[in-house]
């Protein structure tokens, strides 16, 4: 099985270094998939799953946008944020869309709008991703 490094990283620090045999993300253009030996690529991710499938299962990571670098043996995601499956919390992102959302309401200013519209993609991004952890698997 052959296999490539993916990187993860925010500004928070490393999320996820290790092997995988594939990696699935939310790209501008739609979702992308990567598999080994994939042609170089450099794209911008919207807010959504990062999905790293390993030898020995899959790993679920949040991403609040950024960019993946895509090289024959290494994927490296820049993200802007970023969030473990494991530390998903639904009340917590159900909150940060609440808070979203009154920004959004609340906005005076084009450039008040504009930053409470990118806030709340991503903080309905992140209840999805959430939500779908959620969801008991077939």
């Amino acid at each position: 099985m052959s296999t490539f490094q993916v990187e993860v990283v925010s500004a928070e620090g490393q999320i996820f270094s290790g092997e995988a045999t594939a990696v699935y993300a939310a790209a501008i253009t739609g979702e992308i998939g990567i598999l080994p030996r994939h042609a170089p690529l450099l794209t911008k991710l919207k807010p959504g799953a990062v999905r790293v499938q390993t030898a020995t299962g899959e790993q679920n990571i949040f991403v609040g946008g950024g960019i993946m670098e895509v090289q024959p043996k290494l994927v490296t995601v820049l993200a802007d944020s970023a969030m473990r499956a494991e530390n998903a919390d639904v009340a917590l992102a159900e909150a940060a869309k609440k808070r979203a959302e009154e920004m959004l309401a609340n906005a005076k200013k084009d450039i008040d709008l504009a930053e409470a519209q990118k806030e709340l993609v991503e903080a309905a991004a992140r209840l999805k991703f959430v939500q779908d952890l959620q969801k008991p698997t077939r």
